[in-house]
């Protein structure tokens, strides 16, 4: 008997760890990233050998997914959009090194750092249409 009630506390309070765990993980991963990762700064920023580094990188790592124009696809978002365009460098960077399985984006920590800002330095050159560059 009291093996069973052991065993039902075990199963509820993996339940409830299970529930808390999947909860956080619905949000999007860029309202995730904690501010002191959303407040790094990319060190390549404006860089143009980064951006062409970053646009090779792109299609090799990424473009599978989200398109070669990063339009999207069904398996991933545009990255051309206003939501990745205002996201601090430092939310994209930290998106890459963890990914989020739950919305189906694996880790690139894979990558050197560098690779992953050149990327990201890439990225900042696809701006929506819509967008009035700075």
């Amino acid at each position: 008997m009291r093996r069973r009630y052991s065993l039902l506390a075990f199963s509820l309070a993996v339940s409830w760890s299970s529930f808390l765990l999947l909860g956080a993980s619905h949000r999007p991963p860029l309202s995730q990233v904690p501010a002191h990762e959303a407040a790094r700064v990319n060190p390549y920023a404006g860089q143009q050998t980064a951006v062409q580094a970053g646009a090779k990188l792109y299609q090799r790592e990424c473009a599978a997914c989200h398109g070669a124009q990063a339009t999207g696809t069904r398996r991933a978002p545009a990255l051309v959009s206003p939501i990745l365009h205002h996201a601090p460098p430092g939310a994209v960077f930290w998106v890459l090194r963890n990914g989020s399985l739950r919305h189906g984006m694996p880790s690139f920590a894979h990558l050197p750092e560098a690779r992953r800002w050149q990327i990201i330095t890439y990225l900042e050159t696809l701006r929506p249409a819509h967008v009035a560059r700075s």
